[in-house]
């Protein structure tokens, strides 16, 4: 089996295994191997992506990307220049905006008497 198709299956220790056969089997990879293998072993749980999927969710990083671009994107437009704190705020601004939490984000600021 293909390692990426391990991946894919959410069989993340066979990938680990068949990592380790490589390294023995190119010993002048095998520092590049081991730490790929380490890699895979400590994050497996990160990995599970069959049960990610049977759940719903995401598991490319598309919609991240995406995400990124729309609320982020907006910052880079011409002429715009921003501080690190005002550049925070109007990003904050817009997640609340686009999660329909607009109004949330202006009732946690509000001063209560």
């Amino acid at each position: 089996m293909v390692e990426q198709n391990k991946l894919d299956e959410g069989q993340i220790e066979n990938l680990v295994a068949s990592l380790h056969a490589l390294e023995r089997s190119h010993p002048g990879l095998a520092e590049i191997v081991q730490r790929e293998a380490n890699y895979f072993e400590q994050n497996k749980e990160r990995m599970r992506y069959p049960e990610f999927r049977k759940r719903g969710f995401f598991v490319g990083s598309g919609v991240v990307e995406a995400g990124c671009k729309t609320v982020v994107g907006r910052l880079k437009q011409s002429g715009m220049f921003w501080t690190v704190r005002g550049a925070n705020a109007i990003i904050a601004l817009r997640c609340c905006h686009l999660s329909a939490k607009f109004e949330d984000y202006w009732d946690a600021r509000r001063v209560r008497a």
